[in-house]
């Protein structure tokens, strides 16, 4: 479901006086350019090969979408992407301050409608609270918590890897799973 909800909202961004086919063109040209940044910018050379075989996945990609756009579009690729050049390739580097800082600001946030609110701020009678209630009755249930529980159970903690700790006080601690942050009220 926030994989949905993100793919709407990063799909929000696009041209809408685009066809689908000029979309398609245009959403392989992005997956080329950050697969292509990825592979000049790796220095391992294992994970290089990864990159170099999704890069090559994704321009062949590239050439089915302007084929097809030709075909059907009756346009080249020229007439969406003139130039065909790349930006400044992306360069990678630690955003660990950059995450932890958004984490400690948003934690508590939801979406709501169009935007955003804290999830403290939402009135007790909002969909969200009945979304929670049905999807997530039993949140020890729910597969991801399930997951980190036996985790706990069979080495004492959860799996994740800190090089300091969480900014979220209710996160460190490390052997119980929180199933409540950013779900009801009372978020800190």
């Amino acid at each position: 479901m926030v994989e949905e909800q993100h793919v709407s909202q990063y799909g929000s961004l696009m041209d809408v006086k685009q066809s689908w086919l000029e979309g398609w063109l245009c959403h392989e040209y992005t997956e080329c350019y950050v697969y292509y940044s990825c592979y000049k910018d790796e220095t391992d050379k294992h994970i290089k090969k990864i990159w170099e075989t999704c890069l090559l996945q994704e321009i062949a990609h590239l050439h089915k979408a302007a084929e097809c756009l030709k075909k059907y579009g009756k346009k080249e690729w020229q007439e969406v992407i003139p130039d065909g050049n790349f930006p400044e390739l992306l360069a990678f580097k630690s955003t660990k301050n950059y995450v932890r800082d958004v984490i400690a600001n948003t934690v508590c946030n939801t979406a709501h409608r169009e935007g955003y609110v804290c999830v403290n701020d939402l009135d007790d009678s909002a969909e969200f609270f009945k979304y929670q209630k049905i999807v997530n009755a039993n949140e020890k249930m729910t597969p991801s918590h399930s997951v980190i529980e036996a985790h706990i159970d069979k080495f004492g903690e959860d799996y994740r890897y800190e090089d300091s700790p969480s900014p979220i006080e209710s996160l460190r601690r490390r052997n119980e799973d929180n199933t409540t942050l950013g779900r009801v009220k009372n978020c800190k």
